[in-house]
């Protein structure tokens, strides 16, 4: 009897710019608090009640988490390791030695890490985190969701989400929410 693959679906942040990191990879413009005074939201978007897809929420039906070694290494150094029992498969090349939680080292194209990921998720989702996996999925058209919360700052540098070269794909909206004090989050479907 098989399963039924679950979806294959990406759930991450971006400033207003486009970049999901800064410069060396730094994330803390994610949830450090504004010292320019600058409130999230302003007028009527200020009053609307966050309803956004929390990490939480979005993880509740994943079975497998398939990671980039960059996103693992910046992981890693969160002091708590933030995905709990999710089996993990990291993408790399090298030794995993700092090994977290159910933390596994996989190698391949992207078709086959998402046939790893399938067969550990056991028919539940597959989250594909990271810029250069979720590119890759998206190009394979191997993704079937991307939930995308765009934060009110601006970086100016840093490591993009989507980064050239990269063909023209098309998105489908499928809903747009507020997510936070302010964030806009809006979940695309490759239809």
């Amino acid at each position: 009897m098989s399963t039924t693959p679950g979806r294959v679906r990406g759930y991450l942040a971006t400033s207003a710019d486009g970049f999901i990191a800064g410069p060396d990879d730094e994330i803390g413009w994610l949830q450090e608090p504004r010292n320019s005074g600058v409130p999230m939201a302003v007028g009527p978007w200020a009053e609307v009640v966050p309803d956004g897809t929390t990490y939480e929420d979005f993880a509740a039906n994943v079975g497998c988490l398939l990671m980039g070694r960059k996103t693992f290494d910046v992981a890693c150094g969160f002091g708590t390791w933030p995905y709990g029992e999710i089996p993990v498969l990291v993408a790399t090349t090298r030794d995993l030695s700092q090994s977290e939680g159910s933390v596994t080292a996989v190698s391949g194209d992207i078709e086959d890490l998402i046939d790893a990921a399938q067969d550990v998720a056991g028919g539940k989702d597959i989250y594909v985190d990271g810029g250069s996996l979720i590119r890759q999925a998206l190009v394979a058209d191997l993704l079937d969701e991307l939930i995308i919360t765009v934060i009110p700052t601006v970086l100016g540098d840093g490591l993009r989400l989507f980064e050239a070269p990269m063909p023209r794909i098309d998105l489908a909206v499928a809903d747009v929410r507020k997510y936070g004090p302010g964030y806009v989050q809006t979940t695309y479907r490759v239809e």
